[in-house]
C-alpha cells in the first residue's frame, strides 16, 4: 500500500505515523525528543525515528514510503527547507528537509510548522472542512494560529503568519518570552493559566486543567483566574477576528479539552466584544493531538502530487 512518513516534532515527544493517500493513518508511533541531550542528540532521534518508520512501512506493506513530512516549532523556512530556530529544541538554522532526505535515501521530504500543519490537517478532514476561510488556535504551553484561506494555510511573507499569541492585549503586562510585555499568550495559553492557578491555589503542581475542575465546582479563586485567561483570550481573538474576518475559528490543544467550561464562556465573551464585525462559528478542534502529525502527512502527499503534475 501507497503510504508517506509523517513526523511532529515536539519540545518533548514525537509524534509519528504512515498516512495513506485518503489520510488513513496506518500505523502510529511515539518517542521523547530527547531535547536534555541537545540539539544534536534531537536531529538524530529524528533522523532515526524516519528510518524506522520506512522499515515498517517496507515490512508491514511490501515497499517503503513515497515521500516524508516533517513539523517542528519554531520558526520555519519551508521553501528552504530550513528549520530557522527552535528556542526549545536549541537549533538555528538546521537544514532539516535535506538531512532527512539523505537518511531516507533521497526521499523526497516536506518541512513545515507545526502549528500550520495542524491548521491543514483540521481545515481539510477536521473541524474546518468546507470553510473558506478559518483560524486555527491550539492553546497549548503557548499560542500560536493557522490561517486557512481556500484550502490552504498562509505563511505570510516571511513564515511569521498566525502567530496570534503575541498580540499584546494588556500592554505592560506579563514579560512574555519574545521579548514583548502583555501578549496573549502570557495571559491565556495553559502555560499562564497553569503557573496563575499555582500561585492563586498554593499548589506548585496544579496545572489549567485543575483549574478548569476547580472552576466547575465552584471555586472562586478559580473562577477569577480563568475569567482573566477568557477576557484576555477574547480580546486577542477580537483583533484576529477584525483583520481575518474568518468564518469559523477552530479552537485546539489541551485547554480545548475543558470542553463547555471553556466554550460557553468564552463564546459569550467575544460576541459581548464585537460591534461591525461578524460572529464567526467558535468550535472545537476535531482531531486531537494527530492534527499536526496528519498535516505532516498531508504536505508529504501534497510534495507527490507536485512533482507529478510537473
Amino acid at each position: 500500500m501507497r503510504h508517506v512518513i509523517a513526523l511532529d516534532v515536539g519540545g518533548t515527544g514525537m509524534k509519528a505515523a504512515l498516512v495513506a493517500e485518503d489520510g488513513t493513518l496506518l500505523h502510529q508511533a511515539r518517542r521523547p525528543t530527547g531535547r536534555e541531550r541537545g540539539a544534536q542528540a534531537v536531529v538524530t532521534a529524528i533522523l532515526d525515528f524516519a528510518a524506522d518508520l520506512r522499515e515498517h512501512g517496507r515490512a508491514e506493506y511490501g515497499q517503503g514510503a513515497v515521500a516524508a513530512g516533517v513539523v517542528v516549532p519554531g520558526i520555519v523556512d519551508a521553501a528552504a527547507g530550513i528549520a530557522v530556530y527552535a528556542a526549545n529544541l536549541g537549533w538555528k538554522d538546521l537544514p532539516l528537509r535535506d538531512l532527512l532526505s539523505e537518511r531516507l535515501d533521497g526521499l523526497p521530504v516536506a518541512l513545515n510548522h507545526d502549528v500550520r500543519a495542524g491548521g491543514l490537517a483540521e481545515g481539510r478532514i477536521g473541524a474546518g472542512n468546507g470553510a473558506d476561510r478559518f483560524l486555527f488556535l491550539p492553546l497549548g504551553t503557548g499560542i500560536a494560529g493557522a490561517i486557512g484561506i481556500e484550502g490552504r494555510i498562509e505563511a505570510g511573507a516571511h513564515g511569521y503568519a498566525g502567530e496570534i499569541g503575541h498580540i499584546v492585549v494588556r500592554p505592560g503586562g506579563r514579560e512574555c518570552g519574545c521579548g514583548q510585555r502583555g501578549c496573549l499568550e502570557a495571559y491565556a495559553s495553559a502555560g499562564a493559566i497553569s503557573r496563575t492557578w499555582a500561585a492563586a491555589s498554593g499548589d506548585p503542581a496544579a496545572d489549567a486543567a485543575a483549574c478548569a475542575r476547580a472552576v466547575e465546582a465552584g471555586d472562586l479563586a478559580a473562577i477569577e483566574v480563568w475569567r482573566e485567561a477568557i477576557d484576555a483570550l477574547a480580546d486577542g481573538l477580537v483583533t484576529g477576528l477584525t483583520l481575518l474576518d474568518p468564518r469559523m475559528l477552530v479552537i485546539g490543544g489541551g485547554l480545548a479539552e475543558a470542553g463547555d467550561t471553556l466554550f460557553g464562556p468564552l463564546r459569550a465573551a467575544v460576541e459581548a466584544r464585537i460591534t461591525f464585525q461578524k460572529l464567526p462559528l467558535i468550535v472545537p478542534a476535531a482531531l486531537g493531538d494527530t492534527a499536526g502529525c496528519l498535516g505532516a502527512g498531508l504536505l508529504a502527499w501534497d510534495l507527490i502530487s507536485v512533482e507529478v503534475s510537473a
